[in-house]
């Protein structure tokens, strides 16, 4: 689990229009290994960073939404730069937009941000080697059964504002 070292932490689209903040650090860091997330990133999977919308703070630029489908079918809205389009984060599923999917790749340090779980699994590229004692997961998991008591009351905290 991402620790307070290096928050607030900034990021910023591919062009530099647009920058952000996180306030505080994530409550936990997916890597998918889904083919949706394949699919969409353009890669072997996608690192997003789950944080309360309201800790994002936008400093410069202005963004657009563009909503997009999701595995699930309920969609997502992916916020991006109104430049360049680079993808910062994303709104979906039960918690829509109270909590954000930040991309990590965006931060200026995407370090401060490593995977606390790998999902999806079942659908990872052969070639990608998980390390060792990495906590990883078939398809999605119980909130619960993985993320830290205080993280999961953040959630619940953001949810049922």
């Amino acid at each position: 689990m991402s620790n307070s070292d290096g928050f607030p932490a900034e990021g910023k689209c591919a062009c530099g229009s647009v920058e952000y903040r996180l306030t505080q650090p994530p409550m936990i860091v997916h890597c998918c290994h889904c083919t949706w997330c394949q699919r969409e990133s353009g890669s072997a999977f996608a690192v997003n960073a789950l944080i309360e919308s309201d800790s994002v703070e936008l400093l410069k630029g202005s963004t657009e939404t563009i909503a997009v489908p999701s595995n699930s079918g309920a969609g997502q809205n992916v916020v991006r730069c109104s430049t360049c389009k680079s993808a910062l984060w994303s709104h979906y599923g039960a918690a829509r937009e109270k909590v954000a999917f930040v991309r990590v790749g965006t931060l200026n340090n995407p370090n401060l941000c490593p995977p606390d779980i790998h999902i999806y699994t079942t659908t990872k590229q052969h070639w990608v080697v998980l390390p060792e004692h990495a906590t990883v997961v078939d398809e999605y998991y119980r909130r619960s059964s993985y993320w830290p008591e205080a993280s999961v009351v953040r959630y619940k905290k953001a949810t049922e504002a």
